[in-house]
């Protein structure tokens, strides 16, 4: 089969290498699926650039495949497998946090890291609506809990993790403030957020105040503004690490219930709520590039601008 191996650790250069290699043998847990599309995350070009802690859990693999993100079609099923069959087409986050080995024709997959795709979305939605949709709904569902008519503030609401965010927490009852860029204002409230703050322009820890919510994906000074808007007893899910001891004295102070850093895990129990999501029309990934599997490095380039709107997938 094909597959995109990461040579060395670094940029986008000659480092993703297209190799043909053996397919996958599936172990008695697992289903092997031939890919249609990929989701590209941050995640991919930060274990790339060994910028992400994960890279060093995977330097020795190899080869080393990087990825994560799959929808495809089931062409093999383990012997201990019994909720899938061939022919089916599945979605889901494999192997998170660990060896996804998701950018190749063939995934062998655990069966509890899969859900089944919607008839109602193609391949190129379901890939898009894996890692950044888990990491949405596990902050509210998980490290945090959401509940209707909560005041909530979703940072970068425009992006992969954020567009989902946003739609889940409108559907959850809450009451959505978003920041994103002026030109992706429109888009924001599209998604059904009450209200957008330009983040360049509008400082929003002035105008802001007696949340119960907040998402914070931007990290740095972002972080104790955030704390700031922030009632006593809030809530402050964090998806970057990096943060400070003073960061988390300032939590403390307000008594916040705070996860310093979320770790968003493959789960097929939240891949079947975002199915469901995603059949009912809760949810709706706005993908704003596809690439081709040849164009991987391309894929790479366009996440790591950080100013991607929605998500960013491959297509086999």
């Amino acid at each position: 089969m094909k597959a995109i191996v990461l040579k060395e650790f670094g940029d986008t250069g000659n480092n993703l290498l297209y190799k043909e290699i053996e397919k996958p043998l599936i172990r008695n847990n697992e289903v092997l699926v031939k890919v249609k599309a990929i989701s590209i995350n941050p995640v991919d070009y930060k274990v790339r650039n060994r910028q992400a802690p994960l890279a060093e859990d995977l330097a020795h693999f190899d080869p080393l495949i990087l990825g994560w993100d799959i929808s495809g079609e089931v062409v093999a099923v383990g012997t201990a497998v019994t909720e899938f069959t061939i022919g089916e087409e599945v979605f889901g986050m494999v192997n998170f946090v660990g060896h996804g080995k998701a950018y190749a024709e063939y995934v062998a997959a655990p069966a509890d890291h899969l859900a089944l795709k919607p008839k109602n979305i193609t391949h190129i939605e379901a890939a898009a609506s894996t890692m950044a949709a888990l990491t949405a709904w596990q902050a509210f569902d998980s490290y945090g809990k959401l509940r209707s008519a909560d005041r909530v503030l979703i940072h970068a609401a425009s992006g992969g993790v954020g567009h989902f965010a946003v739609q889940i927490a409108k559907y959850l009852g809450a009451y959505v403030i978003g920041t994103a860029s002026a030109p992706n204002r429109d888009f924001v409230l599209g998604l059904g957020a009450d209200e957008c703050f330009d983040y360049r322009m509008t400082p929003f820890e002035e105008l802001l105040h007696d949340l119960d919510f907040v998402v914070e994906s931007i990290g740095g000074a972002n972080f104790q503004k955030s704390v700031q808007v922030l009632k006593p007893f809030g809530t402050i899910v964090a998806l970057n690490s990096g943060y400070t001891d003073e960061d988390e004295q300032k939590a403390k102070e307000k008594q916040l219930h705070a996860c310093y850093f979320m770790a968003v895990y493959s789960s097929k129990k939240d891949m079947t709520t975002i199915a469901s999501f995603l059949e009912r029309g809760i949810i709706k990934p706005h993908v704003s590039h596809v690439f081709d599997f040849d164009e991987m490095a391309q894929a790479h380039l366009q996440i790591e601008t950080g100013r991607t709107v929605g998500k960013v997938v491959v297509t086999l």
